[in-house]
């Protein structure tokens, strides 16, 4: 089983990885297939207007995910990780003045968002909880093409062909050769013994199979870069948050308290909490106003591993850019089995999947940098998902705003105590990572849906929207 470091941290834009960049991600693959031969074209059939429904959880919370944005952007030929935030209002008032979206390489489509984008709550689509459906005509109204997607967390986008083949072959061998294809935690514990080597250290070998040295470790700084420059907008901006909650940003005021109490030397024995929140928050907050983001493993639970490890650079003094990079690859490591035994997706597991998958990562982390043993480190991710079984996914208004903010800095504290508690004792526990991540999918499967990202359950129903 292989899953890049690059596909784990995908930059791209806020609020959601899966209700933004994923549908904008299809709606591009989308204006591909147009031009490509891989339907059945009519002879001499040409597309003259497009319609898309949004379905299930994708239904639901799209429009406080900027889901219809996103669609919007994809058919104009935008791409999450090169879009500018900047330009998006832009773009969209102009298809919305003209009725059509015009993307390079494509003659115009009639398409106007307010009739032509349906938010579906009556169907939803069988794969997976967050579905869509695009659709091509000619100009008589002839359907030519249609194609459904899933946006199955992280920003991963499949076709429900895709779809059903990935769920045919997930225990089958197949994907890139690599020198160990851990799919489990113990399957990782048995290769590292045996190899001698730690979990970063196969994990960059994996990676290595498929970029030299100087590309990944390029790659591993240009995802912190993102990362911390995230961190750094977020500090720096106030004011209202996009939406109607009218939430209003925080991370700025308490970041400035604690320049303050450091430049003063007072005991705060709250300290190291206060500055993995702050920059968790200030993640977040920047993910709810739609900039620059990276998926870590989503966009909803962007906070957690950045902070963990702004925390480390901060307070110790001794950090260098390759325990960044260490870092990194173990989180990965971690976050590619959870998603192949489990879900990252708020929509189909809860929250636990999302900001409980970023702890148990972070808490990985930490620990390989801190010098933990292999044991160590999966007893670490253990101890952090752990915490997080049951976790519900409820924003209020269908915003990435409450209670999320706050649940990724939440996220992060606990991913240092696990971190913390899995460096006190030797690796050996009770309960293992696998058997953990089971009960993380057993426990999504049953929760009821209105707990799953639909805003119909939780917080969401009983906080009164201002």
């Amino acid at each position: 089983m292989f899953l890049s470091v690059l596909d784990v941290f995908k930059i791209g834009v806020g609020p959601s990885s899966s209700h933004t960049m994923g549908p904008m991600s299809a709606a591009k693959r989308f204006l591909d297939l147009i031009l490509s031969d891989e339907w059945p074209r009519p002879a001499g059939a040409r597309v003259a207007a497009l319609k898309v429904s949004l379905h299930g959880s994708l239904a639901y919370t799209g429009i406080g995910h900027g889901t219809g944005r996103a669609v919007v952007l994809g058919l104009t030929g935008e791409e999450p990780h090169t879009t500018d935030p900047d330009r998006m209002e832009a773009i969209i008032a102009e298809v919305e003045r003209s009725g059509q979206v015009a993307a390079a390489g494509h003659p115009p489509y009639l398409f106007q968002p307010k009739d032509d984008l349906v938010y579906d709550k009556r169907q939803p689509l069988p794969g997976h909880a967050n579905g869509m459906m695009f659709s091509a005509f000619d100009a008589k109204g002839r359907l030519l093409l249609k194609r459904i997607f899933y946006s199955i967390g992280g920003g991963f986008v499949v076709t429900d062909t895709e779809l059903a083949e990935m769920r045919t072959s997930a225990n089958k061998a197949g994907g890139p050769r690599i020198p160990y294809p851990f799919a489990t935690a113990r399957q990782m514990l048995d290769m590292a013994r045996s190899s001698g080597l730690t979990i970063a250290q196969m994990k960059r070998a994996n990676e290595e199979t498929q970029m030299s040295p100087a590309d990944l470790d390029a790659a591993l700084d240009g995802i912190w870069d993102a990362m911390n420059g995230c961190i750094e907008r977020g500090l720096r901006v106030d004011g209202i948050m996009p939406g109607g909650l009218n939430v209003r940003r925080r991370a700025k005021a308490i970041h400035e308290k604690l320049n303050e109490e450091w430049r003063s030397n007072r005991l705060n024995p709250l300290l190291a909490n206060d500055w993995l929140s702050v920059y968790a928050m200030a993640v977040n907050e920047e993910n709810a106003a739609g900039g620059r983001v990276v998926t870590a493993p989503t966009n909803g639970a962007a906070g957690v591993i950045p902070a963990t490890v702004r925390y480390f650079l901060h307070f110790h003094e001794d950090a260098t850019p390759e325990d960044v990079r260490t870092f990194l690859l173990t989180a990965a490591a971690i976050g590619g089995i959870i998603k192949h035994n489990a879900s990252i997706s708020g929509a189909e597991v809860g929250c636990q999947g999302e900001v409980g998958s970023a702890a148990a990562m972070a808490a990985a982390g930490l620990a390989a940098v801190m010098g933990g043993s292999p044991e160590q480190i999966e007893n670490a991710a253990e101890i952090a998902l752990e915490h997080h079984l049951g976790m519900t996914c409820d924003p209020v208004g269908g915003l990435v705003q409450v209670p999320c903010i706050e649940r990724n800095a939440l996220g992060a504290v606990k991913a240092v105590t696990a971190a913390s508690l899995a460096l006190k004792g030797d690796g050996t526990h009770f309960v293992p990572l696998d058997a953990c991540i089971e009960t993380m999918r057993q426990t999504g499967n049953d929760m009821s849906e209105k707990y799953k990202e639909t805003s119909t359950g939780g917080l969401a129903v009983n906080v009164v929207e201002c």
